[in-house]
């Protein structure tokens, strides 16, 4: 991150960073915020006399670019790249690493967007997956081939909730020659260092936490290495999918939020949690922060905290779980996560419903909380109503 964009003084505290990375006053205004630069192209004081770099919107924005220096300055990286969603910025990363004839192994628990690309998308280009349980490191090892160019990760894991351990496939992926790519979203950089803890690359879709007020799609790549950042840098000019100027304006608002935000989710999610683990027609609750979880021990060495994040399964199977979420009044029934609204799904049915007879499948009994930032009594009482008290 250049010095101009740095912090003020010494500060590099989490919450100072995420409102003043990236974020310089405009110098023709003064303006706090920086503008949105809703434009297409650049005036060149003659040919190849760019100012600031800035020719063409695709290949750089000043407003994506400040979101760009925020989101690296947040995960302690070296590069961030901003995209149009987390699928286009998933794609950018895979096309830059993998070749036809390369090996990735995936998780068995992930997004079904992911999955999707993967078996419907990538698989098409002549690069194979295996699955494997990603909790276990001797799962993950057992998949690797001398092929294996990346191992990808999600921690916490959608929609069951499981917990890797970031530096212990970190370890593995460097012995076997391969790049660890950790997606990061249902964390967050406040709760989560991929980095820190020797990943190579992040992945989130800034949709969610990023944003936090479901008002806009975004995706992102956060890296520490300055040669693939470039590489990446370089496909995501060539490829185009690229955060408009007044979506990067929408997550780089978001994020100055974000810590208190996260704060208040981890605390109204471990309310509700362990409400549910009480209530007789609940028969398992998936949230790393409660001691009975597999990952807990691991979640609490690697997070701050512990997020908003909680799956459930319900006792009479399919159709109850779908009633849960049908009678749920202040949860809205809805798909996506992060933002200060709570919501509610069925994963079987709606997000991950592309996972529907692969390893990845879902329990048809689960239900899938994003807890919002609402009065927590208020949440609790909605879920008890909906649950039959």
């Amino acid at each position: 991150m250049s010095d101009e964009h740095n912090t003020p003084g010494a500060a590099r505290s989490f919450e100072t960073l995420a409102i003043h990375a990236g974020n310089t006053a405009d110098p023709l205004t003064g303006a706090v915020v920086p503008p949105i630069y809703q434009v297409s192209t650049y005036k060149q004081d003659g040919v190849g006399g760019l100012r600031g770099g800035y020719e063409y919107s695709r290949s750089a924005n000043p407003t994506r670019t400040a979101l760009e220096e925020n989101l690296a300055a947040l995960e302690g990286g070296t590069r961030g790249l901003a995209f149009a969603s987390g699928l286009a910025a998933e794609d950018c990363l895979l096309r830059t690493l993998l070749a036809p004839g390369d090996h990735v192994v995936i998780p068995n628990d992930a997004y079904g967007g992911t999955f999707r690309l993967f078996a419907k998308v990538v698989s098409r280009w002549g690069v194979e997956f295996s699955v494997a349980d990603t909790s276990d490191p001797a799962s993950v090892r057992a998949a690797l081939t001398d092929r294996t160019k990346v191992i990808w990760v999600e921690t916490p894991s959608n929609p069951l909730l499981g917990i890797t351990d970031i530096a212990a496939l970190a370890d593995l992926a460097r012995t076997a020659g391969a790049k660890l790519v950790v997606d990061n979203t249902f964390a967050s950089p406040y709760l989560q260092q991929p980095l820190a803890l020797g990943a190579d690359v992040i992945v989130h879709s800034t949709t969610k936490y990023m944003g936090g007020h479901s008002d806009v799609v975004g995706g992102a790549l956060i890296t520490n290495d300055p040669a693939l950042g470039e590489e990446l840098a370089y496909h995501q000019n060539a490829m185009g999918a690229v955060a408009g100027p007044f979506d990067a304006w929408l997550v780089l608002r978001g994020i100055k939020t974000l810590a208190v935000r996260m704060d208040r989710h981890s605390e109204n999610a471990t309310k509700i949690a362990e409400m549910l683990t009480r209530h007789p027609r609940v028969t398992q609750v998936l949230y790393p922060g409660l001691p009975e979880h597999p990952g807990h021990e691991v979640a609490a060495k690697q997070m701050r905290a512990f997020g908003g994040m909680i799956s459930f399964r319900v006792e009479g199977g399919e159709q109850a779980a779908v009633d849960v979420c049908d009678k749920a009044k202040l949860f809205t029934l809805g798909e996506s996560l992060g933002g200060v609204e709570s919501l509610i799904e069925h994963p079987g049915r709606m997000t991950h419903a592309s996972v529907a007879g692969s390893a990845l499948e879902v329990p048809a009994d689960l239900v899938r909380l994003s807890v919002g930032i609402e009065s927590a009594d208020d949440l609790l009482a909605d879920l008890r109503q909906a649950l039959g008290d």
